[in-house]
């Protein structure tokens, strides 16, 4: 006769909490008169109830329109650095807020609740969210961030990034016009706190100085055939770097991004 053995059963890992990642923008939301924060949605899974997290920091008025962008970070479950990095951005913001004049921003800190719970890349339904938008997709969570992007009209969408293959920064922009007028100058400010990436391929795709002008489809960013269509940038941090650095350089970046884009705004240009 055969002895019997048990099979030890394998717990279920615990999931991290989206609410003590956000505490600290609640907090600031909580003390400021111009840094709002408003939920986006409501979805099931597994019983359990989500919605994305949705902040928006109103800054002074400036001299024309209103400029919308939106800021979206943790597309990927396994990726806080860039909600983490918003934390900062915001205390900077709160700290000089000239930054952010003429600026409304609306932030999405945690895209993808389920995979950043589970710590996972894709939503816990299986789905890489990043490669969802603009294909009729059924994941509450991507139709959401579309319904935002058709009803804002941004003037630009920033999505924050990490890689655990990355040497250094890196980033992605539409178009040559907006990698020498902001990307480049974005990641240059960065550098003071992080190398750039000087990969001739990164994720597939041509580099030069770490920037890739090309795109996968389905990424995150506006639909084809808009009649002004917004400037998109992703701006990707190596995960192995000190979270710090990681923070610092992300929101030097996007300092810069609203100081050019607002001189390129009052002197004009068409980008």
């Amino acid at each position: 006769m055969k002895s019997s053995s048990i099979i030890p059963q394998r717990l279920p890992l615990e999931r991290r909490s989206v609410a003590r990642l956000l505490a600290p923008l609640e907090m600031a939301a909580e003390n400021s008169v111009h840094f709002i924060s408003k939920s986006l949605g409501q979805f099931e899974n597994g019983g359990s109830t989500y919605s994305l997290p949705r902040f928006i920091y109103l800054g002074p008025k400036g001299g024309g329109d209103t400029i919308r962008i939106g800021i979206l970070a943790a597309i990927h479950g396994d990726e806080p650095e860039g909600a983490l990095a918003l934390t900062r951005f915001v205390e900077i913001l709160e700290n000089n807020r000239e930054i952010s004049k003429g600026y409304a921003l609306f932030l999405y800190p945690v895209c993808n609740p389920t995979g950043f719970e589970d710590n996972t890349s894709h939503s816990r339904a299986g789905a890489d969210l990043d490669r969802e938008f603009w294909k009729d997709t059924s994941e509450p969570e991507v139709r959401y961030l579309q319904s935002e992007i058709w009803m804002h009209a941004f003037d630009g969408i920033i999505t924050l990034r990490s890689s655990d293959s990355a040497d250094g920064l890196y980033g992605h922009a539409a178009g040559v016009v907006l990698s020498e007028h902001l990307l480049e100058p974005a990641l240059k400010e960065a550098e003071q706190f992080l190398p750039r990436s000087e990969r001739r391929a990164i994720d597939g795709l041509t580099a030069e100085h770490g920037i890739i002008r090309d795109d996968h489809s389905g990424v995150l960013k506006s639909p084809l055939g808009l009649r002004r269509p917004p400037f998109e940038i992703v701006l990707q941090s190596p995960q192995s770097a000190p979270l710090h650095r990681q923070a610092e350089a992300f929101s030097a970046a996007l300092q810069t991004i609203l100081r050019e884009y607002r001189y390129l705004i009052a002197i004009g240009q068409n980008i």
